[in-house]
């Protein structure tokens, strides 16, 4: 295994890691466990972040001149990064709203 496909399996290790967190925070929120689901972004987060540093490195190396070859593999890395971005603001968005119709409710 090369060093760019080792580095696109960590991203995607990472961001799969962290959507699943988000995922499950939507669902705790949805159970009115709050806390919980907001305990689950947090380790989402450290988990993306994991996966976003080693995305910078690859970034850092195409500036620093040293070529970067695109293949199908970080194609798919970096989907599932973004993917996993977009997720973690849906979840932020659930969560808000179910407190809103929890308190509305009460």
């Amino acid at each position: 295994m090369n060093e760019l496909e080792l580095v696109s399996f960590q991203i995607i290790s990472a961001v799969g890691t962290a959507k699943s967190n988000y995922i499950e925070a939507m669902r705790l929120a949805e159970k009115g466990k709050f806390e919980e689901a907001e305990e689950k972004i947090k380790e989402g987060q450290k988990v993306f972040l994991d996966g976003h540093k080693a995305h910078a490195g690859l970034i850092q190396k195409e500036a620093a001149g040293e070529g970067v070859n695109i293949n199908l593999l970080l194609m798919h890395a970096e989907d599932q990064l973004m993917s996993a971005e977009t997720v973690k603001i849906m979840a932020e968005e659930i969560i808000k709203l179910n407190k809103r119709i929890e308190t509305l409710e009460k």
